[in-house]
């Protein structure tokens, strides 16, 4: 019978060890979870006024959706317009 001796030490590497996998497991579902953008937020990303964001919504260049009186914009269709495709 083969008999094997786990310290505490053992034990925090493993704990450190398994931390740091979940961390990077979870770490690209954080990303993509956040697929909503509201108006403060895409104005800070775009670094543009209010008046420009209204107007990116007006004229149809950047598609939002109203929920009350928050409006909400797609991460996928602002990704889209810094590339240069509007649609």
């Amino acid at each position: 019978m083969h008999v094997e001796i786990i310290t505490k030490e053992d034990l925090k590497q493993l704990k450190t060890e398994m931390l740091a996998e979940i961390r990077q497991l979870i770490k690209p579902e954080d990303r993509q979870s956040k697929q909503w953008l509201k108006s403060a937020e895409v104005r800070k990303l775009l670094n543009i006024s209010p008046g420009t964001l209204q107007n990116l919504r007006i004229n149809g260049t950047l598609r939002f959706t109203k929920i009350g009186g928050m409006m909400y914009y797609k991460l996928e269709d602002i990704t889209r317009l810094l590339e240069g495709g509007n649609q």
